[in-house]
């Protein structure tokens, strides 16, 4: 029998979030960003130590954004909308990048992989799909669930996906390592 990991202290999850966050604005240039998306199609780049203002309005979606994720490195800026399709921005200009097309309906959320290589996304047409960043093109199509998926990530190492749906099941899906590449 294996044993359980030991369960961090409040104290040592609060040390770890610090140094996460303290990690993430080395990678932005040391300014703090915000995205944001809305009901009105749009996603907002906020700079909020510096500007009560938006530094940039980003549009292209047809219908509204449910999600907005910043890649784990901040360099991109991921949306997922129910006009069923993935934007990709940049995380410091929020100039767009490049979209991701592949599922029949809406896109509920989505997930980067810890190396920000991978975003992995659950729709309401009870699909997962796994996409390349690199070559913005669908990897994987997941086994899905019976119904609507409503919520997605990755395990810290990569290896595994974890879904939940309407269906009102959680699914792990292990991923073999490396199977995956640019």
């Amino acid at each position: 029998m294996k044993a359980r990991p030991e369960v961090p202290s409040p104290e040592q999850r609060q040390q770890c979030a610090l140094t996460q966050y303290k990690k993430v604005l080395t990678c932005a240039g040391g300014v703090e960003r915000l995205a944001s998306g809305s009901d009105d199609f749009t996603l907002f780049l906020w700079e909020p130590s510096r500007d009560k203002k938006p530094i940039a309005r980003l549009t292209g979606h047809q219908q509204l954004v449910n999600d907005v994720k910043f890649s784990p490195d901040t360099r991109i800026i991921a949306s997922a909308s129910f006009d069923k399709s993935i934007r990709l921005w940049s995380g410091l200009t929020g100039k767009f990048l490049g979209v991701l097309r592949g599922h029949v309906t809406g896109v509920y959320q989505i997930a980067w992989s810890a190396d920000s290589r991978l975003l992995v996304s659950g729709s309401k047409d009870s699909t997962l799909k796994v996409w390349s960043v690199a070559t913005r093109k669908m990897e994987i199509d997941l086994p899905g669930h019976a119904d609507e998926v409503f919520t997605v990530d990755w395990s810290p190492d990569g290896q595994r996906v974890v879904s939940g749906g309407k269906d009102k099941v959680l699914k792990i899906i292990v991923q073999k390592p490396n199977a995956i590449t640019d």
